[in-house]
């Protein structure tokens, strides 16, 4: 026999596959000895979807604040190049209307009502409602020479 106090006794290597030693959990009782698989052994309270207990705190227990409205209410900045925009695609829309058909005029004079509501208002691009004008105008006058050739070859105008 060896003696456990040995050098040679703490030298003995451990089994390569051993399972590691059950410890005990503190948190949850030990199981019966009879005890089923999947038998409940303790530990949870309340089922999964049980309601959660919920804790209001009522309005007294916030520190009470007065809500006051601002001195000056933001003022948002009006919309700009509303008007102008709208000219400038009435136009585009007129002139690529007109360079196939002879009735894209009305689209022309929207365009130049539009512009020229924009060019009267402050806050409106004057630039684009000038562009919208010429473009307009542009449009009306392919939309004439649509009408007159059409007229020319109908034999409406000799």
């Amino acid at each position: 026999m060896t003696d456990p106090t040995s050098p040679d006794a703490s030298r003995t290597p451990a089994p390569p596959f051993a399972a590691p030693a059950a410890v005990p959990s503190p948190a949850a009782p030990a199981a019966a000895p009879t005890a089923l698989p999947g038998a409940h052994r303790g530990g949870y309270q309340r089922e999964l979807t049980a309601p959660l207990d919920i804790v209001v705190q009522s309005q007294t227990e916030y520190p009470s604040v007065p809500w006051q409205p601002p001195a000056t209410a933001p003022v948002s900045p009006p919309v700009q190049g509303a008007f102008s925009g709208w000219a400038l695609g009435f136009a585009v829309a007129g002139l690529v209307f007109s360079f196939f058909v002879g009735w894209g005029f009305p689209l022309g004079i929207v365009a130049i009502a539009t512009a020229i509501l924009a060019l009267r208002r402050p806050l409106e691009s004057r630039r684009v409602a000038v562009w919208s004008i010429v473009l307009a105008t542009l449009s009306i006058a392919y939309s004439a020479l649509w009408l007159v050739a059409s007229a020319q070859q109908a034999g409406m105008i000799n």
